[in-house]
């Protein structure tokens, strides 16, 4: 794998702006849950709009860019020198992150069909406190990533 350490500065900057688009519709396809749940009626034309900015944003965005920060951080992960599988606790920890932020993501996507259907079953408070998850899981990613406390 070693073809991969003149590409190392050109993978890890591709994986951080992926990061990036992940990151801002995990903050945001919450927010969008809480309006559509708590102003919304079911079957209307604001109903519709909604759905159809909660599709776009699940399946051009956040989709693309989870897929893409996970294809950019095991090409990072297989570049030789990046990580030292012997004494690298905090990857182990980042890893961690990154595995419950997908299984974040999954959970609004299945939100979204939920509410699609009318078959919501989350109020409008608990999805600002789902809100939080995507925040929590940054900092301990960052903090690993950054500090690597061990």
């Amino acid at each position: 794998m070693d073809f991969l350490i003149p590409f190392y500065p050109w993978v890890k900057a591709f994986h951080i702006m992926a990061v990036i688009a992940w990151m801002a519709g995990l903050f945001y396809l919450p927010r969008l849950y809480v309006y559509h749940t708590e102003q919304v009626t079911a079957g209307s034309q604001t109903a519709t709009l909604f759905e159809t900015m909660e599709l776009k944003l699940l399946r051009v965005i956040m989709n693309p860019a989870m897929m893409a920060t996970w294809g950019f951080g095991l090409l990072l992960i297989l570049t030789p020198g990046v990580i030292d599988w012997r004494g690298d606790g905090w990857f182990h920890a980042k890893l961690l992150g990154v595995t419950a932020m997908t299984v974040f993501h999954m959970w609004l996507a299945r939100q979204r069909k939920r509410l699609a259907a009318g078959g919501n079953t989350v109020s409008g408070r608990g999805y600002r406190l789902m809100n939080e998850v995507p925040t929590l899981l940054m900092v301990l990613i960052v903090v690993m990533v950054v500090v690597k406390p061990f």
